[in-house]
């Protein structure tokens, strides 16, 4: 079994708080792979930064004070083109970078392989490929450099090379 995993292609990321240049420019890739998948009676599931009002008390908060993915805003919500794709795939809402109850879901399920895909890819991307890591040790782990990106592309070459020694495959 191969599961897809897009995450955190939400707006706040794409074109609002946290937006930047280039993020709009790979969802339809995103959108190809979805449909793959889903063609091929792959699972797909999607991850949502969520965040409540309170978000700038929190440490993550502390750390990055830009409120984002507020629970309910128009920037928490999958962008609307590849919201069409989302059908009856798992959406998993997380209050950080990385998501245990993705991790859980993984480990019942024990694919030989899981893809990953969206923002950000030095962030979200990579500590969730980390815990699908941990949680499948034996699965084939892909980060979809194509379906991926990053506002500091040193930063994400950086996290590709760490991926990659740490047995995760980057590819386009």
């Amino acid at each position: 079994m191969r599961i897809l995993i897009v995450v955190d292609y939400q707006n706040d990321f794409v074109d609002g708080a946290l937006g930047f240049k280039g993020a709009e420019t790979i969802e339809d890739e995103i959108i190809r792979l979805v449909r793959e998948f889903k063609n091929n009676n792959d699972l797909v599931f999607f991850t949502k930064d969520t965040h409540e009002a309170c978000y700038l008390d929190t440490v993550e908060g502390h750390h990055l004070p830009a409120p984002h993915c507020l629970k309910g805003s128009k920037g928490h919500q999958i962008t609307d083109k590849l919201l069409k794709e989302v059908g009856d795939s798992k959406v998993i809402e997380k209050p950080t970078f990385p998501s245990l109850e993705l991790g859980n879901e993984l480990a019942k399920l024990n694919p030989s392989e899981i893809h990953l895909c969206g923002l950000v890819s030095d962030m979200c991307v990579f500590s969730n490929a980390i815990i699908a890591k941990a949680a499948c040790p034996n699965a084939e782990i892909y980060m979809r450099r194509k379906a991926s990106d990053s506002f500091d592309h040193n930063m994400q070459e950086k996290t590709y090379e760490v991926a990659a020694h740490l047995h995760i495959n980057i590819i386009d």
